[in-house]
This record gives C-alpha cells, sequence and structure tokens, in this order.
C-alpha cells in the first residue's frame, strides 16, 4: 500500500475502465429514520463530485408518504444541478427515479436528463414495493419510459429480487430473464440487476448474465447492484467483471439498504468497490482518500460510524489529508 492505495497488479479479461453508478445520496439514504437537511444531501452530492464520481443518483421523485426521507427532491435536484453543467469530464450524471407518470413530471419539469424506473422480478416483492402485480408495475412503466424517451432523457430500469426473495425464496433465472427483457423492449437503455437481499454467489451472476446473454441482452446494456448481506458483494462484482460488466453500482460508506425487505442489508460500499478496482489496475477516476473523507463526514451528520471496511482503514489518513486540504485552502486564500 502506497499513499492510502493497494498496489496495483492488474489480470486480464477486466474491463480497463469501470463506470461506478453512486446510489448513496438516494438509496443510501431512503431508510434513514430521521430526515437528513437537504443542505446535507446537496453537500454530500458535491463532496461526492469533487471525489471524482460522475454518475451519482441524486434523489426519487416518489410520493413524499411512502419515502419521507425524499420529500425534499423538489429543492434538493435544482440546488445541486449545475454539477451537471460542468466543462467535460467534470460533468457529473445526476439520474433521478420516477415511480410513475407523476413522478416524471416532476422531475422533466426540474430539468432531469436521465431517470429510472424500478421493477422487482417477483411477485411478492412487486406487491410490497409498489403494490402492483409484475405485469401492473410494467403496464404503469411504459408511458413514463415512452415520455422520458420523447423528452431526450435517458432510461435505466432497475430490476429488484434477481436472486433471492425474502417470501419466495430463490428466484428462476428465467424469471429474472423473462422481466429483463421485457424491460429493454419497453425502451430502457439501461438495466441494474439487483441482489436486494443479498444473497447472490459468483456462480449464481456468472449463470444469470449467461442466460441474458443467450435472450439477446447484451452485457453493454448491463449493470450490477450488489449487497453484501452474506459478505459477497465484491466477489459478486469480479465476477460480473469477468463477463464484461462496466456499470457497479455502489453507496458511499455502505448506506443503504430497503425501506420494503426488512433482510436487506447495506449496499456495496463505493470505498471497498474502489480498494478493489484500483487494485486490479482498473481505472475509475475516483479519488479514494477524498472519497473516503466524504463518507467520514457523512456518518458524522448520521451519529453512527460507516460500516464499510476500507472507510475504518483509511478514516485517520482521509480525515487529515481532507484537513490539510481545508488548511492550504484558507492559505490561498
Amino acid at each position: 500500500m502506497i499513499d492510502g492505495l493497494p498496489m496495483a497488479f492488474p489480470a486480464e479479461g477486466l474491463p480497463a475502465r469501470v463506470r461506478v453508478h453512486e446510489v448513496g445520496p438516494r438509496d443510501g439514504l431512503q431508510n434513514e429514520s430521521a430526515v437528513v437537511p437537504v443542505e446535507v444531501k446537496a453537500e454530500f452530492i458535491r463532496r461526492l463530485a469533487d471525489a471524482g464520481l460522475r454518475t451519482i443518483e441524486a434523489t426519487s421523485f416518489v410520493h413524499p408518504k411512502w419515502v419521507p426521507q425524499l420529500a425534499d427532491a423538489e429543492r434538493l435536484f435544482p440546488s445541486v444541478f449545475d454539477l451537471a453543467d460542468r466543462e467535460g469530464d467534470e460533468a457529473v450524471r445526476l439520474p433521478v427515479l420516477v415511480p410513475n407518470e407523476r413522478g416524471l413530471e416532476r422531475a422533466l419539469a426540474l430539468g432531469a436528463r436521465e431517470v429510472a424506473v424500478f421493477g422487482s422480478a417477483t411477485e411478492s416483492f412487486a406487491k410490497a414495493n409498489l403494490n402492483r402485480t409484475v405485469d401492473e408495475a410494467l403496464a404503469m412503466f411504459e408511458p413514463v419510459v415512452a415520455r422520458a424517451k420523447e423528452a431526450g432523457a435517458g432510461v435505466r430500469g432497475y430490476l429488484s429480487m434477481c436472486f433471492g426473495d425474502p417470501w419466495e425464496g430463490p428466484v428462476p433465472v428465467a424469471t429474472v430473464v423473462g422481466v429483463c427483457r421485457r424491460l429493454l423492449d419497453l425502451g430502457c437503455d439501461e438495466l441494474s440487476l439487483g441482489d436486494t437481499i443479498g444473497v447472490a454467489t459468483p456462480g449464481h451472476v456468472t449463470a444469470l448474465l449467461t442466460a441474458l446473454n443467450e435472450a439477446g441482452v447484451p452485457t453493454d446494456r448491463l449493470a450490477v447492484h450488489f449487497h453484501d448481506t452474506y459478505g459477497q458483494a465484491l466477489a459478486n462484482t469480479l465476477a460480473a467483471l469477468r463477463h464484461g460488466v462496466t456499470t457497479v453500482d455502489s453507496s458511499a460508506g455502505g448506506l443503504g439498504g430497503c425501506p420494503y425487505a426488512k433482510s436487506a442489508t447495506g449496499n456495496l460500499a463505493t470505498e471497498d468497490l474502489v480498494w478493489m478496482l484500483h487494485g486490479l489496475g482498473i481505472d475509475t477516476g475516483i479519488d479514494l482518500g477524498r472519497l473516503t473523507a466524504t463518507s467520514v463526514w457523512m456518518a458524522e451528520r448520521l451519529g453512527r460510524p460507516s460500516p464499510s471496511r476500507t472507510v475504518r482503514a483509511l478514516a485517520p489518513r482521509s480525515t487529515t489529508t481532507a484537513s490539510q486540504d481545508s488548511r492550504d485552502s484558507h492559505k490561498e486564500q
């Protein structure tokens, strides 16, 4: 380890670069019982951008009664939208979730350029999360996706319970493939495969990705979204990388869970992911020290330590670095 970074040992068969799709400000915070002030959320997003994250899921335009934590979407999104207008490689993608046409209208009215719909591979979770069957949810998404595309917005499709469901148990690969195919047929540009309760294993990941390819779903249209319930998130990510996946969802500091699946623990921590990727010689464009300092900062505001192992290992170093950066900045002024 040199300056808080692992030594790089590139491996054959892995991508040269991975896009990290940061979900901390939305998925990471949505299950917090205490409402996080909108100013803190905006600062969180800005700190993530300054650490090199270039895709940051900002919020969700869901009805406030369903997710009170995200009731401030109309205030938050405009306060950070200038990040999307940065020049060249500094520009930040700010996708938002939209559950229905009303949510889409709210998002587009504020200038959203990328939206996401969120479905389920299983009937039980579709009813718990959306109060609809799988078919009914897809029917609801159809006009949302169509209108978003007409407006020139990119559309991501989240699919939960791709590996296991707390009510139904293991989810058949063929079932997941069928729903994925339907989401793509609706017009989604990208699919994020969610291991919502963290039960996936590398072999299962490879089997699902292979089956999707055989069904005509190209790997470059896929992203993976793992939870670390059984400590398998990094192993599962490596399996996906070996299959050619180059977009990985993660949450700064390992924040998050799922309000409708109580067995879901935190998301894969962005710091843990970046540590592994940098150790494999894979470029992310992310400054791990700044990212760690950001998660330490956020953990302090939430009043508890980060569950990320990398944050815990690097926290003293990153905090010192952040303090020095602050002092240097004041000197320059």
